[in-house]
Protein backbone atom coordinates (compact mmCIF):
# COMPACT_ATOMS: atom_id res chain seq x y z
CA UNK A 1 0.00 0.00 0.00
CA UNK A 2 1.17 3.49 -0.76
CA UNK A 3 2.93 5.49 1.93
CA UNK A 4 1.23 8.61 0.64
CA UNK A 5 -1.16 10.26 3.09
CA UNK A 6 -3.63 12.85 1.84
CA UNK A 7 -4.71 15.53 4.33
CA UNK A 8 -7.79 17.72 3.77
CA UNK A 9 -8.13 20.57 6.24
CA UNK A 10 -8.83 24.29 5.90
CA UNK A 11 -6.29 25.08 8.63
CA UNK A 12 -2.82 25.64 7.27
CA UNK A 13 -1.46 25.07 10.77
CA UNK A 14 -3.09 21.63 11.08
CA UNK A 15 -1.94 20.60 7.59
CA UNK A 16 1.60 21.72 8.41
CA UNK A 17 1.54 19.85 11.73
CA UNK A 18 0.29 16.64 10.12
CA UNK A 19 2.80 16.96 7.30
CA UNK A 20 5.71 17.54 9.69
CA UNK A 21 4.70 14.62 11.90
CA UNK A 22 4.19 12.14 9.07
CA UNK A 23 7.21 13.16 6.99
CA UNK A 24 9.43 12.45 9.99
CA UNK A 25 8.05 8.88 9.84
CA UNK A 26 8.80 8.56 6.13
CA UNK A 27 5.37 9.25 4.67
CA UNK A 28 4.77 11.44 1.64
CA UNK A 29 2.03 13.97 2.39
CA UNK A 30 -0.30 15.59 -0.14
CA UNK A 31 -2.75 18.32 0.86
CA UNK A 32 -6.03 20.05 0.04
CA UNK A 33 -7.74 23.02 1.70
CA UNK A 34 -11.35 21.73 1.73
CA UNK A 35 -13.54 18.92 0.43
CA UNK A 36 -14.03 20.46 -2.99
CA UNK A 37 -10.29 21.00 -3.41
CA UNK A 38 -9.74 17.50 -2.01
CA UNK A 39 -11.77 15.83 -4.77
CA UNK A 40 -9.94 17.89 -7.41
CA UNK A 41 -6.51 17.10 -5.94
CA UNK A 42 -7.30 13.36 -5.64
CA UNK A 43 -8.15 13.28 -9.35
CA UNK A 44 -4.92 15.13 -10.18
CA UNK A 45 -2.92 12.66 -8.08
CA UNK A 46 -4.69 9.70 -9.72
CA UNK A 47 -3.81 11.03 -13.17
CA UNK A 48 -0.16 11.18 -12.06
CA UNK A 49 -0.34 7.58 -10.84
CA UNK A 50 -0.22 8.58 -7.16
CA UNK A 51 -2.73 6.81 -4.96
CA UNK A 52 -2.85 7.76 -1.27
CA UNK A 53 -2.80 4.87 1.18
CA UNK A 54 -4.88 6.93 3.59
CA UNK A 55 -6.97 10.08 3.61
CA UNK A 56 -7.26 12.33 6.67
CA UNK A 57 -10.11 14.83 6.63
CA UNK A 58 -11.49 17.56 8.83
CA UNK A 59 -15.28 17.88 9.16
CA UNK A 60 -15.91 21.63 9.35
CA UNK A 61 -14.53 23.21 6.18
CA UNK A 62 -15.76 25.83 3.68
CA UNK A 63 -17.05 24.93 0.20
CA UNK A 64 -17.51 21.22 0.99
CA UNK A 65 -17.60 19.75 4.51
CA UNK A 66 -15.79 16.58 5.49
CA UNK A 67 -18.87 14.35 5.65
CA UNK A 68 -19.80 15.24 2.07
CA UNK A 69 -16.17 14.84 0.98
CA UNK A 70 -15.93 11.36 2.53
CA UNK A 71 -19.25 10.34 0.98
CA UNK A 72 -18.04 11.45 -2.46
CA UNK A 73 -14.66 9.73 -2.02
CA UNK A 74 -16.33 6.44 -1.09
CA UNK A 75 -18.45 6.60 -4.27
CA UNK A 76 -15.25 6.55 -6.35
CA UNK A 77 -14.08 3.15 -7.55
CA UNK A 78 -10.52 4.45 -7.13
CA UNK A 79 -10.84 5.30 -3.43
CA UNK A 80 -13.71 3.12 -2.25
CA UNK A 81 -11.34 1.01 -0.14
CA UNK A 82 -8.94 3.77 0.92
CA UNK A 83 -9.18 4.25 4.70
CA UNK A 84 -10.34 7.69 5.82
CA UNK A 85 -9.50 9.14 9.23
CA UNK A 86 -11.51 12.08 10.51
CA UNK A 87 -9.35 14.64 12.32
CA UNK A 88 -11.61 17.25 13.88
CA UNK A 89 -12.59 19.24 16.93
CA UNK A 90 -16.00 17.51 16.85
CA UNK A 91 -16.41 14.81 19.49
CA UNK A 92 -20.20 14.36 19.60
CA UNK A 93 -21.46 10.82 19.03
CA UNK A 94 -23.92 12.07 16.40
CA UNK A 95 -21.09 13.50 14.27
CA UNK A 96 -19.06 10.31 14.72
CA UNK A 97 -22.04 8.28 13.48
CA UNK A 98 -22.36 10.57 10.46
CA UNK A 99 -18.68 10.08 9.71
CA UNK A 100 -18.89 6.31 10.09
CA UNK A 101 -21.99 6.18 7.90
CA UNK A 102 -20.14 8.23 5.25
CA UNK A 103 -17.29 5.69 5.32
CA UNK A 104 -14.74 6.96 7.85
CA UNK A 105 -12.59 4.22 9.36
CA UNK A 106 -11.41 6.22 12.36
CA UNK A 107 -11.87 9.42 14.35
CA UNK A 108 -9.22 11.53 16.08
CA UNK A 109 -10.12 14.67 18.05
CA UNK A 110 -7.96 17.82 17.88
CA UNK A 111 -5.69 18.65 19.50
CA UNK A 112 -3.83 15.42 18.86
CA UNK A 113 -0.40 14.26 19.85
CA UNK A 114 2.09 13.19 17.19
CA UNK A 115 2.16 9.70 18.73
CA UNK A 116 -1.64 9.39 18.42
CA UNK A 117 -1.56 10.40 14.77
CA UNK A 118 1.35 8.13 13.90
CA UNK A 119 -0.26 5.23 15.74
CA UNK A 120 -3.49 5.54 13.76
CA UNK A 121 -1.75 6.04 10.42
CA UNK A 122 0.49 3.00 10.99
CA UNK A 123 -2.60 0.85 11.58
CA UNK A 124 -3.80 1.60 8.07
CA UNK A 125 -0.69 2.41 6.02
CA UNK A 126 2.08 -0.17 6.12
Amino acid sequence: MSKVVFIVDDSRTVRASVEYTLKKEGYQVEQAVDGQDGLKRLEELRQKGIRPGMIISDINMPNMDGITFITEVKKSMHYKFTPVLVLTTESQDEKKMQGKKAGAAGWLVKPFSPDQLIGVVKKFVK
